[in-house]
This record gives structure tokens, C-alpha cells and sequence, in this order.
């Protein structure tokens, strides 16, 4: 795997990225060797957050966790990854898709579901064309964290959410 680590508001020590190639390297089982791993590592008064990002064959494995420790966030983030990995895996092998980067063996071996998804409730409901500012309105007013919407100025199927810090993100579709 090939770490790129960088840091925000802090200096990457040789400790961290010891400790960040040591931990996050542990995923070396799952992939190839010319995987990039992005690691990001940043403070906020008293808050370590660590984020990585993995891309993988159209999709992104990623995961980002916060504690008063960056050595403990490390610990964290790369739990999270793994139970990821887990789950993508199980998709890929149930959709008879290739691995990407991903190792041969990693997803010829069988590894039993530690939290199967399953859909409990199907909504339907007309998407009607408004701008991305009406729509966090209507999520708002909803009290959703999300909101589906037809957007009137790219008559594209869009997405609103909620972001840490009562802000708002966008999610469009790349032409």
C-alpha cells in the first residue's frame, strides 16, 4: 500500500506515522501493493481526527474518527475500516463483481456477516424540481439529516444533507 499522510494544525511526527503505517497497514491483507491510502490527521482545540480514504474501483472505503488521543483515534479508524472492507467484500462476492485492488485470496476467503444490511421500509414520493437552497428548507421542516430532489437548475437527481456545524452539503451527479 502507498501512504500519503498529511497533516492540519499539526506536525506529523515519525511516532504518528509509525503508528499510522503500523495500524492502517494491517489492511495490507486486503489489497494490492500499489493501493493509495490517503491519511489525514488534524486538531481542533482538543480534538485528534483522523480521516482515511481508500479508493477503490469506483467506490471509496472511508472513515473518519475523533477523540482527546490521536493515538486512539488511529486505533479506531482502522476497526471502522476494517468492518468496511468486511461488508464491501460481502457485496462484491453477492454481486459477482471484481475486486479492483483488492487481493485474490482477501476475497476468495469466506467471512461471515457481522451485521447483514437489510432494508425495513421503502418510501416513494414524487421529486419535484426546486433549488438546493428550498430543499435544505424542506429536509428542515421535514426533520430529516437528508433530502432527494429533483435540482431545477440541472434537472438532476440531487441530495441534501447536514453537516457537522449546522452546515449543509450537496450531493450531484458528475457529468
Amino acid at each position: 500500500m502507498k501512504f500519503i499522510i498529511l497533516g492540519k494544525n499539526i506536525e506529523v511526527t515519525e511516532g504518528l506515522e509509525a503508528a499510522v503505517r503500523e495500524k492502517i497497514g494491517k489492511l495490507e491483507r486486503y489489497f494490492t501493493e500499489d493501493t493509495e491510502v490517503r491519511v489525514t490527521l488534524s486538531v481542533e482545540k482538543d480534538r485528534q481526527k483522523i480521516e482515511v480514504t481508500i479508493p477503490v474501483k469506483g467506490n471509496i472505503i472511508r472513515s473518519e474518527q475523533v477523540s482527546n488521543d490521536m493515538y486512539i483515534s488511529i486505533d479506531l479508524v482502522e476497526e471502522i475500516i476494517e468492518r468496511q472492507l468486511k461488508k464491501y467484500k460481502t457485496k462484491l462476492t453477492d454481486q459477482h463483481q471484481e475486486g479492483g485492488y483488492f487481493k485474490k485470496e482477501y476475497l476468495e476467503k469466506d467471512y461471515m456477516d457481522e451485521e447483514e444490511i437489510k432494508i425495513v421500509r421503502t418510501k416513494k414520493f414524487d421529486i419535484k424540481p426546486m433549488y438546493p437552497e428550498d430543499a435544505c428548507v424542506q429536509m428542515e421542516l421535514l426533520g430529516h439529516s437528508f433530502f432527494v430532489f429533483n435540482n431545477a437548475e440541472t434537472d438532476q437527481i440531487n441530495v441534501v444533507y447536514k453537516r457537522k456545524g449546522n452546515t449543509y452539503g450537496l450531493i450531484e451527479p458528475e457529468d
